[in-house]
């Protein structure tokens, strides 16, 4: 057992430099490479976070634009509506101002047509009166002998 003891004490004094090696390659690790990657990792993340921050912000301005265009867009329709809605009204009330305006013309023409119409058929009249007993003295005449009153 006392040679084990030996063996084992010699063993670990032997592994003294090879601990001290490794304690020394493990503090070095962390000073020149765990570090400055730990360092640079907690940068990119900072600038990747950053970035999509940043890219959050524009989508939400994006959409607030398209909100907004959309907007302006239904009221701009809207207001081509009513321009539209008012147009028809104007013109049906200029069509149906010159329909009744038309109307009334044709009633006045078709009004003084009769008049006319009746003055001719009167005057017509007048003169089928007035030689109708010209025609009958001549019926007469023609009819009957000269004795009763006709000359042939």
């Amino acid at each position: 057992m006392q040679e084990i003891l030996q063996q084992l004490g010699a063993l670990l004094v032997a592994a003294i430099p090879t601990a001290v090696l490794f304690i020394v390659l493990v503090i070095a690790y962390q000073l020149l490479i765990q570090g400055p990657l730990t360092e640079t990792l907690k940068k990119r993340r900072a600038l990747t976070q950053g970035a999509m921050e940043d890219a959050e912000k524009a989508i939400a301005q994006a959409e607030a634009r398209t909100a907004e265009y959309a907007a302006k867009l239904r009221q701009a329709r809207a207001e081509v509506y009513k321009i539209r809605e008012s147009r028809l009204k104007q013109w049906n009330a200029e069509r149906d101002s010159s329909l009744d305006a038309a109307r009334k013309t044709a009633g006045q023409k078709a009004r003084q047509a009769a008049a006319d119409l009746e003055v001719e058929a009167a005057a017509a009249r007048l003169m089928l009166q007035s030689s109708a007993a010209e025609l009958a003295r001549q019926v007469v005449r023609a009819v009957l002998p000269a004795a009763a009153g006709g000359s042939r």
